[in-house]
């Protein structure tokens, strides 16, 4: 009888740790999705409109200027700095793979375009740096289903940075 007793209270204590260690991992999960979730994270969400290959620039419109998901071509564009556009569906696979599209109005001034080349050198992979005529702002920072978009005037190198320190290496393909 007694190591029946034994082998009750044996069975129990591991059935009290499972639940406890099952609970500190609920508990863990939760801290982690609020810290990432509920922290002030830069730009809009946008809607995700997938991440299908096409084959010609004829697709549905994006929901967002500049996109940030929805159809592209099957190959992406090298990272850095351009001095002439890129078609945006290149450049939304760079983004499926984690990287930032910094886009600004040709004619905005040497000084800040240099800036957001600077961006480039800092990060180097993940950063494409072009000039985008069809943008609605000055300035568009996009990363993928994320968008922060201003003028000139409201440019800052800390919120370029927050932005690039939120969503570099977060799209939904990681590429190394």
């Amino acid at each position: 009888m007694d190591q029946a007793i034994r082998r009750k209270k044996v069975k129990l204590a591991v059935w009290i740790f499972a639940g406890l260690a099952i609970l500190v991992m609920i508990i863990a999960g939760v801290i982690y999705y609020n810290n990432w979730y509920g922290r002030d994270l830069p730009g809009q969400i946008i809607s995700d409109q997938g991440r299908e290959h096409i084959t010609s620039a004829s697709h549905p419109a994006y929901n967002s200027n500049p996109p940030t998901s929805g159809w592209h071509y099957q190959q992406p564009a090298e990272w850095g700095v351009y001095k002439e556009e890129i078609p945006d569906e290149v450049v939304i696979h760079n983004l499926e793979h984690g990287g930032v599209w910094i886009t600004y109005r040709p004619g905005i001034s040497e000084e800040i375009a240099r800036k957001l080349e600077g961006f480039y050198e800092k990060y180097g992979r993940k950063i494409i740096v072009t000039p985008r005529a069809k943008n609605d702002s000055d300035i568009a920072l996009a990363a993928w289903n994320r968008l922060d978009e201003f003028s000139v005037e409201e440019y800052s190198d800390e919120r370029t940075d927050k932005f690039i320190q939120a969503y570099r290496n977060k799209g939904p393909e990681f590429v190394p």
